[in-house]
């Protein structure tokens, strides 16, 4: 028998156990999160936080801490052959969103105010208390927790999520693989204090041997260092790291112009592209680097790794609320690993061109791509996708069971599976934005158009308490009593409507499209509703 029971017991409490618990909590689900680790993680360690994660915290309530202990550099300077190239950041492609910017803020620092938020809801992170087994048996997963102490405890839960990492022990029970190789370069992160660069900006110094990356952290220290040793350098990667030598590999990028001083941390790594071949097993699921594991390239790990548990955290919580369809859970594996897999991907090449030594690939990075990145992003479209898809704004499903589009759909605006745009709109007199009012942890009906399209009989029936799960919302372009009100018809033209048209939109609690249709006929939107709400089903 367990000595305690749990509904979901997280294991892991960097940024993706943080998250995973504080949305289950917004759900009403109050989990169990247990750390291996005594103290939380003082290093920076990821430090970029993307647009799209902005939004996913915001419904939270804690995107604004975070904006206001970070820095969003609006340029990357790109230095080669004694030359500096400034290329904007997130200038283009991202005007549908509050968070126009990427995010330079020290894990700790991030993990510090997740940590906080839990704890005002009432959520204790158990620190020094690590899972040593894992068995299933029937709907239950069995838990054996190692306490500081030594104690063992068997805990049962009805799920187990492993955000553990990349060398997680509840894949491991799980029994799920992890495919993958190790990069065969030796890295160099510091946190540090430097002369002779510019700030407010990140650096990137180009050259034969690779990239030397300078990122505006702020705190611990106001810069974020990350060199690869050269390839014929022997020095294993537990090997602790000197001032000295991090000064020297640094010269052979900035020819001795950049002076290193108060190191806060240094550290050697080595960087591994693997993903676990199933996301979760019976009652077990993983998240962030528990499931895939890449290249800092494009800031997109942690990113992901939130993501992952935003969209496990409403299915898990719908599941155990005994309101989700057959197969919702299944949708979590259906949706995310796909992104998983590009994102590895995509990091993987970008990793490859900057570190190859290769000619061709050292002649593309210190002689073509200072010259060929500006030029590029001289095009409005070209730099508006490319900030799109590393922004993670991009981030869609249409093809998966929970995406539905419905009779006569707009032919333009976003399609069942992407994510719905932000635009401002006004409120019983006071401006916010369509993002803010369709917040929460509910499903959000956005009927679309004039009110006068709208038949009074299918409105009664929305009105109708739908257990907390369904929350209507007006969009309009004029004066409409109760309904945000779209002076401009912003809104409305990012989802390809004019303001005559109507249209709905039913938005996933993770503020994706899982069912959109033209007009005002709902009985798609009925079926929809009896497949995945079938208690929330009207009659």
């Amino acid at each position: 028998m367990a000595e305690r029971d749990t509904d979901v017991l997280i294991v892991g409490a960097g940024p993706t156990g943080l998250t995973l618990a504080a949305w289950l909590a917004a759900h009403g689900i109050r989990p169990r999160i247990v750390e291996r680790r005594v103290e939380r993680v003082r290093e920076s360690r990821a430090l970029g936080i993307q647009p799209r994660t902005l939004e996913v915290l915001a419904d939270l309530g804690v995107t604004d801490r975070l904006v206001g202990a970070g820095n969003h550099a609006a340029q990357v300077h790109l230095h080669a052959h004694g030359r500096v190239r400034p290329v904007p950041l997130f200038d283009l492609g991202l005007g549908d969103t509050a968070y126009p910017y990427l995010l330079f803020l020290s894990q700790a620092e991030t993990e510090r105010i997740l940590g906080e938020h839990l704890a005002a809801a009432g959520i204790t992170i158990e620190r020094g208390v690590e899972l040593v087994a894992l068995a299933q048996h029937g709907e239950a997963a069995y838990a054996t927790l190692r306490h500081q102490d030594g104690h063992q405890q068997q805990v049962s839960a009805r799920y187990v999520v492993g955000c553990d990492g990349a060398h997680s022990t509840v894949r491991r029970e799980a029994g799920i693989r992890f495919v993958g190789s190790p990069y065969p370069q030796t890295f160099i992160l510091a946190d540090t204090e430097a002369d002779g660069i510019k700030p407010g900006a990140a650096h990137a110094y180009l050259s034969e041997a690779g990239i030397l990356l300078f990122f505006p952290l702020g705190a611990p220290a106001t810069w974020r260092l990350l060199v690869m040793r050269p390839p014929a350098d022997p020095t294993p990667p537990d090997t602790p790291v000197t001032l000295a030598e991090v000064q020297a590999v640094a010269d052979t990028y900035t020819q001795g112009a950049v002076r290193l001083r108060d190191p806060v941390w240094m550290t050697n790594f080595r960087l591994h592209h693997r993903a676990a071949t199933a996301y979760g097993a019976g009652c077990v699921f993983l998240a962030g680097d528990a499931a895939h594991i890449h290249s800092p390239a494009g800031a997109q790990g942690m990113n992901t790794g939130i993501q992952d548990a935003q969209n496990l955290a409403w299915k898990l919580a719908h599941t155990l609320h005994g309101v989700a369809g057959a197969g919702l859970l299944d949708t979590y594996q259906t949706e995310r690993a796909p992104i998983g897999l590009r994102v590895l991907r995509f990091t993987d090449r970008a990793f490859t061109i900057t570190t190859s030594r290769k000619p061709l690939a050292r002649a593309v990075r210190t002689r073509v791509a200072p010259a060929l990145i500006p030029l590029v992003l001289s095009s409005r479209t070209a730099r508006g996708y490319a900030f799109r898809t590393i922004s993670q704004l991009a981030i869609r499903y249409r093809h998966t069971p929970l995406s539905t589009n419905g009779p006569n759909p707009p032919r333009r605006g976003p399609k069942a599976g992407d994510r719905l745009p932000d635009a401002p709109v006004v409120h019983n007199g006071d401006t916010t934005t369509l993002h803010a009012r369709t917040a929460g942890p509910e499903w959000h009906l956005l009927l679309c158009g004039p009110s006068t399209a709208w038949p009074a009989a299918e409105l009664a029936r929305l009105d109708q308490p739908q257990h907390g799960l369904l929350t209507l919302c007006r969009l309009d372009a004029s004066d409409t009593s109760g309904a945000p009100r779209d002076r401009a018809s912003v809104a409305l033209r990012r989802l390809g409507l004019a303001p005559a048209d109507s249209a709905h939109y039913l938005l996933r609690p993770d503020g994706y499209i899982g069912y959109r249709a033209g007009g005002t006929d709902l009985t798609g939107l009925h079926a929809y509703l009896r497949r995945w709400l079938p208690p929330l089903a009207p009659e």
